[in-house]
């Protein structure tokens, strides 16, 4: 297929485009400076620079493709994630240009449509699993979650095929998030304020970057993309002690106040079951313990030769 991909040098964007060329197909990426258009060409992508925002710029770069993602994100720099107005831009992203780009999809002819969503906006359900059949709550500062879901559902009831994945927390070697996240977990504290026993699911994403591609033989609709075994928070941080060599600790629930932190003391046992029987997708790390392990040895072996 021809494929336009928007947030294809984002953290998830560039393990997408390289499947996507493996796989034969022939990926056009959006880049905006010379340094990434340069990276999406050694990755077999033809670049193009477009501003999301413009509906006409949207048009005329999607027109003569098959399938459209849009996996644009503008996550900001740990030092400013509690504050829900440095999240105005994702924000943006998640709305205006995913209209834009719904619209320009039905347009063209496009016949499928993939959207970035977070798999960790569900209402607390204790011990039990969560399907996609429940309710998101998202706080104020995700809403536009919604918004970029209803435009999905919307590209679907139009004849296409509208697939959103609901992502959820995201670690890896080469994202600077969960740099940070160690850094102070070498500490002793783990920094996202929750209870014990509550579950939260994450995915590394090198399994989300497959889960992208494996979703263009999806059926439309929404998708968990989550590990296979979500760990309790009080599982989690043992984890991270044995692999850091000390007790961590995380921070109480109760500390959780504010917008951006308002999800993060629910109990979220997420289940990804509808991906994996509807798809190839399985993750390679199916839990933090493989995931934790994996992301701690690149960089230790990173920091050994530089």
């Amino acid at each position: 297929m021809r494929i336009f991909v928007a947030g294809a040098t984002g953290v998830l964007g560039r393990r997408v485009v390289p499947h996507l060329v493996t796989d034969g197909h022939a990926v056009t990426a959006v880049a905006r400076s010379d340094a990434k258009t340069t990276a999406l060409q050694d990755q077999g992508a033809t670049p193009v620079t477009v501003d999301l925002f413009d509906p006409i710029a949207v048009t005329r770069a999607v027109d003569g493709h098959d399938a459209v993602m849009n996996l644009a994100t503008a996550i900001p720099a740990t030092s400013q994630m509690m504050r829900p107005s440095a999240w105005a831009l994702t924000s943006r992203l998640r709305s205006e240009a995913s209209s834009h780009l719904v619209d320009a999809a039905l347009a063209t002819g496009a016949q499928r449509y993939i959207q970035e969503a977070l798999g960790f906006m569900y209402t607390d359900h204790g011990s039990e699993w969560i399907t996609e059949d429940a309710e998101l709550a998202p706080p104020g500062y995700a809403a536009a979650v919604k918004v970029a879901e209803a435009n999905a559902r919307r590209f679907d009831a139009s004849g296409g095929n509208g697939v959103a994945l609901r992502f959820g927390l995201f670690y890896s070697a080469d994202s600077r998030q969960t740099r940070d996240m160690l850094q102070i977990a070498r500490r002793g504290i783990f920094t996202i304020p929750c209870r014990s026993d509550g579950y939260q699911s994450w995915i590394h994403v090198d399994d989300a970057g497959r889960a992208v591609v494996a979703a263009l033989d999806a059926p439309g609709g929404a998708y968990n993309v989550v590990e296979d075994v979500p760990l309790t928070n009080a599982e989690h941080v043992e984890v991270l002690g044995r692999l850091l060599g000390r007790r961590v600790r995380h921070l109480p629930a109760a500390l959780g106040i504010g917008d951006v932190l308002a999800n993060q003391s629910r109990s979220q046992r997420v289940s990804n079951q509808r991906l994996r029987s509807t798809t190839t997708w399985r993750p390679v790390y199916p839990s933090r313990r493989e995931g934790w392990h994996y992301v701690i040895s690149a960089l230790v072996e990173a920091n050994a030769h530089g």
